[in-house]
């Protein structure tokens, strides 16, 4: 008979280390602490280990997820698990390891308006001994740079403005013979509609379609379907 002495509350438990896992499995990696013959332990480690892929299968789209389990089985365990692995054996040490500090990549532009990659661009055009790719470079160059300068202060620049920065920045060496085109679009929208007569007109040729099929245009309205379906149609638009 259950009573009140047998019952057992969270309060009452030892901590859960792993919630993803369940208290059953911590229960059974308890027990196989308790396993003195090493041969038992290691196979009963095998059956725990499927168990766990079992409860997450999640873990099969991980890459190497049956590494994750064991580093996870040895985690419960609080490292104190003396089972053989097939992966290195992690350590209270290494879990609590720090990662390296990433080094944050620091450049310096000597044009800021253009960027940093315009220059590795510039230097790889400089260093290009064929002379075809060394002006399909410098092209691409100035179609760039003539892009940043309109995206930049929204407006075209002339190309001899292209041209005398270019030269500044090689010395000379890259001059582009074609007219890098970039549209510029400019913000002049009416409030009118883009169909080309306001709402007025698409009703009206709305309604000339709604006609034709009907075999009566807006001389149809007093029809009753045709009527009715212009005047919906008013309505929702």
């Amino acid at each position: 008979m259950l009573t009140v002495e047998n019952m057992e509350y969270n309060t009452t438990r030892n901590h859960l280390i792993m919630k993803e896992y369940g208290r059953h499995i911590q229960k059974m990696v308890e027990y196989l602490l308790q396993i003195k013959d090493k041969e038992e332990r290691q196979r009963n480690a095998y059956a725990v280990i499927e168990l766990m892929g079992f409860l997450n299968p999640q873990l099969k789209n991980v890459e190497d997820f049956r590494h994750k389990l064991w580093d996870h089985l040895f985690l419960i365990s609080d490292f104190t698990l003396d089972v053989e692995s097939p992966y290195p054996i992690p350590t209270r040490e290494t879990l609590k390891a720090k990662p390296e500090r990433l080094r944050y990549p620091k450049k310096y532009p000597r044009f800021n308006h253009l960027g940093k990659n315009i220059e590795v661009v510039i230097d790889r055009a400089l260093s290009e001994e064929n002379p075809e790719k060394k002006q399909g470079f410098a092209n691409a160059i100035a179609y760039y740079m003539k892009l940043t300068y309109s995206n930049w202060h929204k407006e075209l620049v002339h190309d001899d403005n292209i041209q005398t920065e270019l030269s500044s920045i090689t010395n000379g060496e890259l001059e582009f013979n074609n007219k890098p085109f970039v549209k510029h679009r400019a913000d002049n929208r009416s409030d009118r509609d883009d169909y080309g007569g306001g709402r007025g007109q698409y009703r009206q040729g709305f309604g000339g379609r709604e006609g034709g099929r009907g075999g009566g245009g807006r001389d149809n309205r007093n029809n009753r379907g045709g009527g009715r379906n212009n005047r919906n149609f008013k309505k929702r638009y």
